[in-house]
């Protein structure tokens, strides 16, 4: 290749856009995510289960790396869930009246200490202590200022 050649080419403008992240793929890593701490299985059964290593997984639920629909089904199937799942009401409109983003629900649920929570309490079966726990809880997190 000629010096002119190579100089054409070096300054051939290529215009190469970054893919921009959908906010769906965070959503769907979100409830991957729960799934797994509900499940009690560790990022690295998980991995083991799908054939990538726990790091990978940590990518996926960090959506760092999105998840391919083939991976999805795997995950769907280990989990034992319908694909849907990962989808139900990502799609809603925010600008709708009382619609609510999906992601309330499942941030709630990233962390082990919430699902431990929730597991105790579906555990409780006296509907009174149920409801003072609740109270408890609620006294002690002040008041909720999502609804106003």
């Amino acid at each position: 290749m000629s010096f002119t050649a190579q100089a054409d080419i070096a300054s051939f403008d290529i215009d190469v856009k970054k893919r921009s992240r959908d906010p769906r793929d965070a959503e769907i890593a979100k409830r991957v995510r729960a799934l797994r701490l509900q499940r009690g299985m560790s990022q690295t059964a998980l991995g083991n289960a799908l054939g990538v290593t726990f790091q990978q997984v940590q990518k996926y639920e960090k959506s760092r790396n999105r998840i391919s629909a083939g991976r999805l089904q795997k995950i769907a199937e280990i989990f034992d869930v319908p694909v849907a799942f990962f989808y139900t009401g990502v799609d809603t409109p925010l600008d709708q009246p009382n619609a609510e983003p999906v992601e309330v629900d499942f941030d709630f649920l990233q962390s082990r200490e919430s699902v431990r929570l929730v597991r105790a309490y579906s555990r409780i079966k006296d509907g009174d202590v149920r409801l003072q726990l609740l109270k408890l809880a609620e006294s002690l997190a002040g008041p909720d200022r999502s609804s106003t």
